[in-house]
C-alpha cells in the first residue's frame, strides 16, 4: 500500500535504486508517485552512454520509465530557475545550474525532492529529503 506522497527523484538517487539499494528501493515502494525531472534523465543517459554494460544501462532506464512520470520545463519553471540562481548568487552559495533546474521543477509543483546531494539544502523554500 501506498502511504507517502509524491516525490521528485534526484539523479544520485535513481542511481542508488540500480545499484539495489535495499533501503532506498523500500522507500520507493511507499510513495505514491514519482516524478522525474528531465534533466535527470539527461544525466542518467549520459552515465548510461559511459558505462561498460552500455545496454544494462539504457534498459534500466527505460524500465524506470515505467514506474516515474517525465517533467518537463515550462516558461514557469524558466522563472522558478531564475529566482532560485539569483538567490543562491546573492547568498554566494552557487550550485550546479542541472541541479538548479532540479530544484525549480521542484518547487514549481512543491514536490519535495529526494536526493544525496548536500547542496539542495541550500535552496530556499525547497522541501528536501535526505535519502
Amino acid at each position: 500500500m501506498k502511504t507517502a506522497g509524491n516525490v521528485l527523484l534526484d539523479t544520485n538517487v535513481v542511481v542508488a535504486h540500480f545499484r539495489k539499494d535495499p533501503d532506498l528501493t523500500a522507500r520507493l515502494a511507499e510513495v505514491a508517485a514519482l516524478y522525474l525531472p528531465w534533466v535527470v534523465l539527461g544525466e542518467l543517459h549520459f552515465g548510461a552512454q559511459r558505462a561498460q554494460q552500455r545496454e544494462e544501462a539504457l534498459t534500466q532506464i527505460h524500465d524506470f520509465l515505467r514506474i516515474a512520470a517525465l517533467l518537463l520545463p515550462d516558461a514557469i519553471t524558466a522563472e522558478y530557475y531564475g529566482r532560485v540562481k539569483a538567490k543562491l548568487v546573492q547568498i554566494g552559495r552557487p550550485i550546479p545550474d542541472n541541479d538548479i533546474w532540479i530544484a525549480a521543477l521542484a518547487r514549481q509543483y512543491e514536490l519535495p525532492l529526494a536526493t544525496r546531494d548536500r547542496h539542495s539544502a541550500l535552496v530556499p523554500q525547497l522541501n528536501v529529503l535526505a535519502w
